[in-house]
């Protein structure tokens, strides 16, 4: 049955890499930027609020302070992985548009295949730090996946190649997820440090590549907005832990 839940949720994550085909509908971009603005604020209290609420006191439960140095190697390797295959950066003003989005389409890919592993882990440890931690993924996969199609756009691909390939990338998610399955009750120990291991790359996610992005925002009235929307991303963590754990 846990195999089911974790085909399942990760099926409806990859489903996400489809979302650009919305943009066809969208025609004023200061509607998709007002999408975007709710979207990414919500994403951040919903990343936030699974590692910090959920996916650590589980963690922490089975491998006590030895979890934090999970949460380290979590949060160093997304930065590595961001320095080096998240965001390719041209030098030197010399830059190859076809290399930058092919970049773009291998840490896509990395980057899902860890989802699948975070996802199929938390399933295994719980039904609902399982459902909560799918719940995150999916609310920060939303504006990743319409940046990572617009990013294969600029670089020359058609609309319709671009959400393939994005969707193609998304698929990795399975991989990640069936090595996990497999080999989580083979390997002591091993989805408490995954857990914590996520519980960084979510921290990591929120603090240096969401709000960043954030921060930019001077006027008062939208810096209220996204600390609302941060806050309900928070709650809705929060209120499903209640509702699922009971």
């Amino acid at each position: 049955m846990t195999l089911l839940y974790i085909i399942i949720s990760i099926s409806i994550v990859s489903l996400v890499s489809l979302i650009g085909i919305f943009t066809l509908f969208i025609k004023k971009q200061t509607s998709l930027d007002k999408i975007l603005f709710i979207l990414v604020s919500f994403a951040i209290g919903s990343l936030l609020g699974a590692a910090f609420l959920d996916i650590l006191p589980e963690a922490f439960d089975v491998a006590g302070e030895n979890i934090f140095v999970s949460v380290l190697f979590g949060i160093m390797l997304f930065f590595i992985m961001e320095k080096f295959l998240f965001w390719y950066h041209c030098h030197k003003g010399d830059c190859d548009i076809h290399t930058f989005k092919y970049m773009n389409l291998i840490g896509d890919g990395i980057h899902n295949f860890l989802d699948g592993m975070i996802i199929a882990t938390a399933f295994i440890t719980s039904r609902s730090l399982g459902i909560i931690t799918t719940i995150a993924i999916l609310l920060h996969e939303i504006p990743q996946e319409l940046g990572d199609f617009g990013i294969l756009c600029y670089g020359g691909f058609s609309r319709m190649k671009a959400l393939f390939y994005n969707f193609l990338t998304a698929l990795t998610a399975f991989l990640g997820a069936f090595i996990v399955y497999i080999f989580a009750a083979r390997i002591e120990g091993l989805t408490s440090h995954i857990l914590g291991f996520a519980a960084g790359g979510f921290i990591y996610i929120a603090c240096t590549d969401l709000m960043p992005e954030l921060g930019k925002e001077i006027n008062p009235k939208k810096a209220l907005k996204q600390l609302i929307f941060i806050s309900l991303g928070i709650a809705l963590i929060w209120g499903g832990k209640l509702i699922f754990h009971n």
